[in-house]
C-alpha cells in the first residue's frame, strides 16, 4: 500500500482544492487513468496514475483544499483489490441502505451545485422555490430556484448538465454561500454518496429528509411576536405572504415564525387565526404609521434597528472606500446635442436620457479593456464586453442589475434591456447580479448638479451622472446659452491609471458630444 501525494505542477502552486474523485474506493485504474481532479489559483488539475492499481481510500474529500505534499489518498499500486469498507451500524432501514449504497457507489459523476455568492457581503441565501424536482434532466444554464439574498431575489441558473438526483436545501431555510444546496449525478445513490463522503449530509441527515419530505409536519406559533422589518412590514417569505392573503389570515397574529430571525414561513400559517384580510392589512398599515412618526407621541427620538439591505451596503461600500484606491475625473459635457439626439431618437426606441448615457459609455469601454475588468485577488480579470450595472433605488437601499454586453447593442436593445432588468430589480430581483465590471449612477432626475460615486466592488469603476442643466458656453471666445452635463469616474487606481481614466473619459465625452455620428 502507497499513500498519494499532491504534486507541485508549477512552483507559483502551493494548494489546490478537491473537484472530484474519477475512481471510488476498492476500484482498479489503469496506467495514466486520471484519478482525481483539482482546482488550483491558476488551473485545473489532472493527477493520473503512474501505474496500475487500486484505490484503497481517498484522504482528501470533495471541497476540501489540501497544500504541495499533502495525503491524497491510499492506493495499491500492486494492483491488488483493496479491502471493502465495513458500514457503521445505524438503526434504520433507510440509513442502511444510504450508507449500503454510499460504500458501493461510484461518487466519480457527481457534481455539487452550490449556493452562489453574489456579491462580497453576502453571507448566506434562502432557497424561495424549486422549479425543478428530484430526477429532472437539467440543462446549463436552466433556471433552477429562486435564491433571497441580503439585498433581493435572483434566479439561480444551473452551473451544468445531468440528472438532479438530490436537492439539498430545503425551501424557506438558509444556507451558507459555497456549500452545496443540489447534487448532479447518474443516480441518486451517487449523489448520496458524494454527500457522504463531505461529512455534511451522513445517512442520518439524508433519511430524516426524506421523512420530511414525505410528512411534512406543520410549525406551530412561538407565542413572541411577528418580527418587523425596519419600516414596519412583517418579516415572511413571499410564499406565506400569499398564503396569508389567499386563507384571510393576518401576519401580525402568526407571531415569529419558524424561519431566520423569526422570519414567517409558508408552514407557520397552519395554526393561525383566519381574520379578515382587509382589517388585518387596515391593522397593520395603522400600527406601521403610528410606529414611524417622528419623534413619537412622547416626543422623544426612536431607534430602529439597520435592515438587512442598509447593513449590506454598508459593510460593501465601507469595505470599498477602505481597501480601493479610488481616485476621480471630473468632466463637464456640452449636452445639448445630446438632448436634441435624445428627444429625436425617443418615439423611435423609447429610451432614456440615460440609456444613451448607458451606450455611450458602453462604446467607449469597448475602446478601453481595463474599463471592462474585475479584481480577483492578486489578478485582473478582462472580460470581452462591457457589462454595466445600473443603480436603482428601492424602498430601503439600493440595488445594481446589470445590462450585459452594452457594447453590442443598438439603442433600441438596450432602451428594451435597460427597463426590464431595472423594473425586475425594484421588484426585488436582480439580474446578472455580480457581473457587472462597471457602474454609472445618475442622480440627474432629483437636481444634483453635482457628486462621486463609491465603487462597487470588484468592477473597475462608477461613473456619477448629474442633471443637465442651462449654463453659459464659451466657445471660440465668444459666449452662448447652451445645456451642460457634469460627470465624474471614480477609478480603481490598481485597475485604471490616472492617464487611462483621463483618455477613456475623453473618448467619453467625444461620444456624447457628437451623438448622431457615434450612436446610430
Amino acid at each position: 500500500m502507497a499513500t498519494l501525494k499532491l504534486p507541485q505542477p508549477a512552483p507559483e502552486i502551493r494548494s489546490a482544492t478537491v473537484v472530484r474523485w474519477f475512481v471510488g474506493p476498492g476500484q482498479s485504474f489503469a496506467e495514466g487513468a486520471p484519478l482525481v481532479e483539482l482546482e488550483a489559483e491558476e488551473a485545473v488539475l489532472l493527477v493520473a496514475a503512474n501505474e496500475a492499481g487500486a484505490l484503497i481510500r481517498p484522504l482528501a474529500a470533495p471541497r476540501k483544499t489540501i497544500f504541495v505534499g499533502a495525503d491524497l489518498a491510499q492506493v495499491d499500486f500492486g494492483g491488488a483489490e483493496a479491502d471493502a469498507a465495513v458500514p457503521q451500524a445505524s438503526s434504520s432501514r433507510r440509513e442502511q441502505e444510504v450508507n449500503s449504497e454510499a460504500a458501493t457507489s461510484d461518487v466519480s459523476d457527481a457534481t455539487p451545485i452550490l449556493m452562489p455568492q453574489a456579491g462580497n457581503t453576502m453571507e448566506e441565501g434562502t432557497v424561495l422555490g424549486w422549479l425543478v424536482q428530484e430526477g429532472d434532466e437539467i440543462k446549463l444554464g436552466q433556471i433552477l430556484c429562486e435564491i433571497e439574498t441580503d439585498k433581493a431575489t435572483m434566479e439561480f441558473e444551473s452551473p451544468a448538465s445531468g440528472r438532479l438526483a438530490r436537492i439539498v436545501a430545503a425551501v424557506d431555510q438558509p444556507v451558507a454561500v459555497k456549500e452545496v444546496i443540489a447534487v448532479v449525478a447518474d443516480s441518486r445513490a451517487s449523489a448520496d454518496a458524494y454527500l457522504a463522503s463531505l461529512g455534511t449530509a451522513p445517512a442520518a441527515a439524508l433519511a430524516a429528509a426524506d421523512a420530511a419530505a414525505a410528512e411534512p409536519t406543520p410549525a406551530k406559533p412561538s407565542g413572541e411576536p411577528a418580527p418587523q422589518t425596519a419600516t414596519g412590514r412583517i418579516k415572511a417569505s413571499p410564499a406565506a405572504r400569499k398564503l396569508a392573503t389567499q386563507q384571510g389570515v393576518a401576519l401580525e397574529q402568526v407571531g415569529a415564525g419558524s424561519g431566520p430571525d423569526g422570519r414567517i414561513l409558508s408552514g407557520d400559517l397552519a395554526h393561525a387565526p383566519v381574520t379578515s384580510p382587509v382589517s388585518a392589512t387596515a391593522s397593520s398599515v395603522a400600527s406601521s404609521v403610528l410606529s414611524s412618526v417622528p419623534g413619537g407621541p412622547t416626543g422623544t427620538a426612536q431607534r430602529k434597528p439597520m435592515s438587512k439591505m442598509r447593513r449590506a451596503i454598508g459593510a460593501n461600500l465601507q469595505h470599498s472606500k477602505q481597501t480601493i484606491p479610488h481616485f476621480y475625473v471630473r468632466l463637464t459635457v456640452d449636452a445639448s446635442p445630446l438632448q436634441a439626439f435624445y428627444q429625436s431618437q425617443k418615439p423611435q426606441t423609447s429610451c432614456s436620457l440615460n440609456d444613451l448615457v448607458v451606450l455611450a459609455v458602453g462604446r467607449a469601454m469597448r475602446e478601453f479593456p481595463a474599463v471592462r475588468s474585475q479584481i480577483d485577488g492578486d489578478h485582473i480579470v478582462e472580460f470581452p464586453h462591457a457589462n454595466i450595472g445600473i443603480a436603482v433605488g428601492v424602498e430601503d437601499g439600493l440595488v445594481v442589475p446589470v445590462v450585459m454586453n452594452v457594447d453590442t447593442l443598438s439603442l433600441a436593445e438596450l432602451a428594451h434591456q435597460s427597463k426590464r432588468v431595472v423594473e425586475a430589480g425594484r421588484q426585488g430581483t436582480l439580474e446578472n447580479f455580480g457581473k457587472g465590471n462597471f457602474t454609472i449612477s445618475n442622480l440627474g432626475m432629483f437636481g444634483v448638479e453635482e457628486f462621486s460615486a463609491i465603487i462597487n466592488p470588484p468592477e473597475s469603476g462608477i461613473l456619477a451622472v448629474s442633471a443637465v442643466r442651462e449654463a453659459v458656453i464659451v466657445e471660440d471666445g465668444a459666449l452662448r446659452i447652451g445645456r451642460v452635463m457634469t460627470m465624474t469616474l471614480s477609478a480603481d487606481h490598481r485597475v485604471v491609471d490616472g492617464l487611462l481614466a483621463a483618455k477613456f473619459a475623453g473618448r467619453l465625452k467625444q461620444i456624447l458630444e457628437n451623438p448622431e455620428a457615434e450612436l446610430s
